[in-house]
């Protein structure tokens, strides 16, 4: 069982290998890197020091630390969106099981498995027909998915997980070649 990829499951009653039906990995989108926050921060530190300079040699050297105390409470802003940036939703889906994880910005991490034969997927539309929610409805459990995902982007989403939904329920595809 070890050698086997992460991406394959293990039909118990019959040992075969069954193909994964649809995968995806969503992560909310974050367009500065820890690199590029350095930069940005020593910029606005240099221009925060030289606009501060005047001041202090004016003898109003409290502006001075109002400057710093604005650089800092903008860096600590800019880290936590970069911390939030670490969260991640994964979900797995084969004709015997649908897997759902979510794991927040502070690692802390939630699994959900249910039967793609008893969950359907659900669309919240908007007054501009956008979809604003995908939910997985099972037996009761109302779960949010691609809540990182832009409204054009939850729309290809919502497409092909309700078509690989679909395909789930026609029963499972075994790979025996390996």
């Amino acid at each position: 069982m070890d050698t086997l990829p992460s991406t394959v499951s293990v039909d118990p009653a019959h040992g075969m290998i069954e193909a994964p039906l649809f995968s995806a990995l969503m992560r909310p989108h974050r367009s500065l890197s820890s690199r590029r926050l350095v930069s940005i921060i020593g910029l606005v530190a240099l221009s925060g020091l030289l606009l501060a300079l005047p001041f202090v040699f004016m003898g109003y050297w409290p502006v001075a630390g109002f400057y710093g105390l604005d650089i800092a409470l903008l860096y600590w802003a800019f880290r936590q969106n970069i911390r939030d940036g670490k969260a991640y939703e994964e979900i797995k889906l084969s004709s015997l099981e649908l897997f759902v994880r979510k794991v927040d910005a502070k690692g802390r991490e939630a699994c959900w498995f249910f039967s793609p034969l008893w969950t359907r997927l659900e669309h919240d539309r908007g007054s501009d027909q956008e979809i604003r929610h995908l939910h997985l409805i099972s037996r009761g459990v109302r779960l949010s998915v691609g809540e990182y995902l832009s409204a054009e982007d939850r729309e290809d989403f919502g497409q092909c997980l309700g078509t690989a939904l679909r395909d789930a329920r026609k029963g499972p595809v075994f790979n025996n070649s390996f």
